[in-house]
This record gives structure tokens, sequence and C-alpha cells, in this order.
């Protein structure tokens, strides 16, 4: 089992496009931006589930206090003759648009495929791993509020793809026998279905 059975995760996740920089946070591959990311997604967390804060206060509250920052910067640069706050170019390029257009329309060209090998080619493996995971997240759902299940999508999104990549191999080789379990499970269940239910014979159907 060699290394030619692995795939770039990091390239996966978006490396070398758009999304280079969201893939380095989610390898802590820039470990400072992924313990910022971390640490301040705990903190959003617990002031609003934890400690009763509005979301709308909040983002009222913390703009407010970035408005008042920034004017009295100005104000006092121009009367000390000191530099003003040193903010970037506030416009979205056209070029960041593009690119923004460009990845939004690979993602949803891959969701289509999947919809497609589903419902024309009827992938089973594809069917089952995309039924297994609405599943999850639909009884994860029913257990937490909005808020906290987004919080546990952040800190599985900093977990899982960071252990997959460094144990790639023995966690396929895992999905695999985990599959071919369900596979033949499903195929006996399938068999058993059809011997109770037997197709009407064309007897039944004039009759009917």
């Amino acid at each position: 089992m060699g290394d030619s059975r692995q795939f770039s995760v990091h390239l996966a996740l978006g490396g070398g496009a758009v999304c280079d920089a969201v893939a380095d946070l989610l390898l802590w591959k820039k470990w400072t931006q992924s313990v910022a990311f971390l640490v301040g997604s705990t903190a959003l967390w617990f002031l609003f589930e934890r400690a009763g804060y509005n979301l709308l206060s909040f983002v009222s509250n913390v703009l407010l206090l970035l408005v008042v920052i920034l004017f009295l910067w100005a104000k006092s640069a121009s009367l000390l003759n000191r530099p003003l706050p040193p903010l970037p170019n506030l416009e979205v390029s056209e070029e960041t648009v593009v690119q923004a257009a460009d990845e939004m329309r690979v993602w949803l060209n891959f969701a289509l495929s999947i919809a497609r090998d589903i419902a024309i080619a009827g992938n089973l493996r594809l069917f089952s791993q995309v039924a297994t995971g609405l599943w999850i997240i639909s009884y994860v759902g029913s257990l937490f509020n909005f808020l906290t299940l987004l919080y546990i999508g952040v800190l599985l999104s900093l977990s899982l793809p960071v252990l997959y990549n460094k144990y790639q191999i023995p966690i396929d080789e895992k999905l695999n026998v985990a599959y071919d379990v369900a596979r033949i499970q499903y195929q006996k269940i399938a068999g058993i279905m059809l011997r109770k239910s037997p197709l009407p014979s064309n007897k039944e159907k004039k009759i009917q």
C-alpha cells in the first residue's frame, strides 16, 4: 500500500485556487490562523449560546465601536499630523468576483454531478454515502440548535480534514470494509423484501 492510493486533501479543499487560504486553515498549515479561528469561534459560541448575547446587538456594537475608533483616529491624525488609519482599498475588484463565481460554479457542478450519478446512473455506493451523511446531519440537527450545530461543524472542519490527511490509507480501508458490509446487508434486505412482495401476475392485473 503505497502513496499512489492517496490523493491531495489540500487540493480537494481548494488548494491552489481561490480557497487556498481556507485549505491551509483547515489543515493547520498556518497554525496561528487556525488557532485564532478556533478561539474566535469558541468565543462567539459562548457569547451567543451560554451568555445569551443577541447576534444583532453584538454586530451593531462591534460596528459602532469600530466606527468610533476609526473616526477618533482620523480626527486625532489630522490634529496631531499623524498617519491616517491603514485601511485597504475598500472595494471589491472584478477579478475577485469572477474568481468567487468560478469557485461557486465548480462546487455547484460537483453537487449536480452527484445528483446525476444517484438519480440516473444508480450509483449505490454514492447513494449510501449521501443518504448516511444526510441522516446523520438530520439526527444531529434534532439534538442541537442551529448555532451549536454550526459550532460543531467548525470543530469537525478543523479536525477531520487534518486527521484524514494524516491517516488516509487506514481510514480508506476501514470505510471500504464498512461499505462492503453495508452493501451485503442491503442486498440481503432487498432480496427478502422482493420475495415477500412478489410481482402480480398477468391474470391479477387483468382482474384489477
